[in-house]
């Protein structure tokens, strides 16, 4: 009882918002003082890692080579967290939940460098952590130095133990080599196998490549290539998407050749090959209920070469504000963004609709009361599962219960905005999450209780080189990580006439 109370006497001193030392006082030190600061507030709220990141750097003075260190460490110990705590409990004399917040965050600042980072001398690493908690033995009551240096040292010097039995326990196995929650793991194991949970385990660790997406309005793949090949870039295309690029060591994206000029946008391959399923046409109207930021609105723009309309529907009226940035950029002028939530049940998400439209762009208000839309793209709200490898954070936070959650908006969603399609209309669902509960199981539920609506196989819609990425159900899944994509689901459903 005492420690938990030491516990939380120190979380409220040191970890409060208005503590002095969290603020000032780390972002005036090194990139590992600017790295716990930035792991700290992440543990604390529900922001995004990146987010988080840029809004640190911002308020610091690092030159690049420190940021991208800040960069290195941050993301290393939210991908590697559960290893690392596994690997730091063998030299312990209690579990890591014990250990205050800083102190532990600190372990794994200084246990990340001396096992995964080969550059950084140990005894720079080991310091460099003591150093940082040094300063904290007034405001915790507690000298915590000693004991960083000592757990530190030991993991420097004491052969690593054995990796647990995957033949005796493959979920504890899986979680610890590959540092993938114990809940998540199971399911894949249970459901997909040892060994392709053990491929998805893996890939939540990898760090993902940098690709873009070219906006086909303004330039072809082949020249914006050309021009970042010229430019010292590698530029290599994408194995499926017709229209993606894959940059190697490229810098910031903002500094790429052509970048203000709107000739590309970034998103992953898996991303890139959803909008398409939609074949959407020059002319018609086009509903995207989940837009912003708006990378598959600007993609269903440049398939219809920016002839017709598409209303860009998002209730975060602040993200739809990047979708219209983003527009801008990319030279797209058919999208009308209308803070409405597509959850709202089918009457008042229709006049509400109508109101905003009316608002922003009144020929689009008079169209949608004359006539529902052609095409419907629902991009739901989902667990994020399958985009873990660039939010690390988010195998910490999420449990099971999320996806029961999540299914119960999905269906709403996919129930009341199937009321704005016209008869004939095609819509297409599709979330990046790995999970059944938010992808078949929906689709399944949303059919039945629609009986005018039916299945479309999507191969048509797919490149000859994404024929591998069906589902038997003739569904998109890249599940398989055949192709180092993001995983996502995407099912095409057409109304009856």
């Amino acid at each position: 009882m005492r420690a938990e109370s030491e516990h939380r006497k120190f979380q409220k001193k040191v970890l409060s918002p208005q503590s002095s030392f969290l603020g000032p006082s780390l972002l005036r030190g090194g990139a590992r003082s600017v790295a716990l600061a930035v792991l700290l507030e992440v543990e604390r709220g529900r922001a995004f890692a990146d987010e988080v990141l840029d809004r640190t750097l911002n308020r610091t003075e690092l030159d690049a080579r420190d940021r991208a260190l800040v960069y290195e460490l941050v993301y290393g110990v939210l991908r590697y967290q559960a290893t690392l705590d596994w690997r730091l409990e063998h030299l312990m004399d209690r579990r890591m939940e014990r250990v205050p917040t800083l102190i532990k965050m600190t372990l794994r600042l200084g246990a990340y460098q001396v096992l995964y980072l080969q550059k950084i001398p140990h005894s720079a690493a080991v310091n460099e952590a003591v150093l940082l908690v040094k300063p904290l033995k007034k405001q915790q009551g507690k000298e915590w130095s000693g004991f960083v240096n000592a757990v530190l040292r030991a993991l420097t010097r004491e052969q690593a133990p054995p990796w647990p039995d995957p033949n005796q326990d493959p979920v504890t196995a899986l979680s610890v080599r590959y540092s993938c929650p114990p809940w998540l793991t199971a399911r894949w194991v249970d459901r997909l196998g040892a060994d392709t949970a053990a491929t998805l385990c893996q890939a939540t660790c990898e760090i993902p490549p940098l690709t873009i997406r070219v906006n086909t309005l303004r330039q072809t793949r082949e020249k914006l290539a050309g021009d970042l090949i010229q430019a010292g870039h590698q530029a290599t295309p994408t194995a499926v998407s017709p229209v993606g690029l894959v940059l190697e060591k490229c810098g910031p994206v903002t500094e790429l050749p052509r970048f203000h000029e709107g000739a590309f946008y970034v998103e992953d391959e898996a991303a890139q090959l959803v909008a398409p399923l939609l074949d959407p046409q020059p002319g018609e109207r086009v509903l995207d209920a989940c837009a912003a930021p708006g990378g598959k609105s600007t993609h269903l723009a440049a398939l219809m070469q920016n002839r017709g309309e598409i209303v860009a529907m998002d209730r975060n009226v602040e993200r739809l504000r990047l979708l219209e940035d983003n527009c801008r950029r990319l030279g797209v002028t058919i999208v009308t963004a209308v803070g409405v939530d597509a959850t709202l049940d089918p009457g008042t998400l229709l006049s509400q609709t109508l109101a905003a439209s009316a608002r922003l762009h009144p020929d689009s208000a008079a169209l949608l009361r004359e006539r529902p839309f052609d095409r419907i793209l629902v991009d739901a709200p989902c667990s994020g599962l399958g985009v873990l490898r660039r939010h690390p954070e988010g195998k910490w936070r999420k449990d099971v219960h999320l996806l029961e959650q999540h299914h119960a908006t999905q269906v709403r969603l996919l129930d009341h905005v199937s009321h704005l399609l016209r008869p004939g209309g095609v819509l297409v669902y599709s979330t990046c999450s790995t999970e059944p509960e938010e992808n078949e199981h929906v689709i399944d539920q949303f059919c039945h209780a629609h009986g005018e609506f039916r299945r479309e196989p999507v191969a048509p819609w797919l490149p000859p080189s994404g024929l591998s990425l069906l589902t038997n159900r003739g569904e998109f899944s890249t599940i398989s990580h055949a192709h180092c994509m993001d995983l996502f689901f995407a099912a095409r459903l057409r109304k009856a006439s």
